[in-house]
């Protein structure tokens, strides 16, 4: 669940982030494919590290 979330989280401010840097459509889903990647690594890390810290 932390990973999807970090994939959606990271999608939409990647795209935020291209939009403010006045980047095209094409930039914007860039952004947001690159962090939501980012974001879903991280969370996949931290599932794994509260797994093996409760169990």
């Amino acid at each position: 669940m932390i990973v999807l979330a970090g994939a959606l989280l990271g999608a939409i401010i990647g795209a935020l982030t291209a939009k403010r840097r006045k980047g095209n459509r094409a930039d914007m889903w860039q952004y947001g494919a690159v962090y939501a990647i980012g974001f879903s690594l991280i969370g996949l890390i931290l599932t794994i590290a509260i797994e093996k810290l409760v169990v």
